[in-house]
């Protein structure tokens, strides 16, 4: 399994990329063959975070973070966090078929936007008749690319809860159709998409 560590914020030291990947092997056990592990340690103020995320040969990603005032106590938090889920969904995962990991991107983007009304400068003949017609203007506040993988639904639900995610973008194994995966508080939401025409 590749590993890497990546220290944001913080002096790096062996100690804790030693202690980190000893405590990221324990893992492995419930895992079925992750390629990689990737692991983010960071500070801000009095707070240690732990981001970690691993990568399994079923194309399948497992991740988790923990916040706390010890990056010791962060990573065991973290890990027994991981632990939990993979073990409530091990048999699922193991069944899983492989997808293919060359999936080509799709022709759109997940974005955060935020409504911003910008104000209308200049002489007070614009003031006055722009402003009753103003439109909105949108502002990107953060862009995310991402491959809509192909899988069944009970695996995107899956892959969903394993990234505590809230929704998540696949391609339906059967149709090939985009959906989306959502948790609502009665349980799971799928929206499909139409064939083409």
């Amino acid at each position: 399994m590749q590993f890497a560590v990546t220290f944001r914020h913080m002096e790096p030291t062996e100690a804790l990329k030693a202690y980190a990947k000893e405590r990221m092997e324990r893992v492995r056990k419930y895992l079925p063959d992750p390629i990689s592990c990737h692991v983010v340690l960071s500070t801000e103020r009095h707070n240690h975070r732990i981001d970690v995320t691993f990568q399994l040969h079923n194309g399948l990603s497992v991740a988790g973070h923990e916040t706390t005032e010890n990056m010791y106590s962060s990573i065991d938090l973290c890990i027994a966090k991981i632990e939990r889920q993979v073990r409530k969904y091990k048999g699922k995962m193991e069944g899983m078929k492989a997808r293919p990991h060359g999936v080509e991107a799709m022709p759109w983007s997940h974005s955060i936007v935020s409504e911003a009304f910008q104000g209308i400068e200049g002489t007070e003949k614009a003031a006055s008749h722009e402003d009753a017609h103003a439109t909105p203007h949108f502002k990107v506040e953060k862009t995310e690319k991402f491959h809509a993988q192909p899988m069944s639904v009970d695996d995107a639900i899956v892959q969903m809860n394993l990234l505590h995610e809230e929704f998540l973008v696949f391609r339906h194994a059967t149709t090939n159709q985009v959906a989306v995966v959502y948790k609502r508080g009665d349980g799971y939401g799928l929206i499909e998409t139409p064939a083409s025409a």
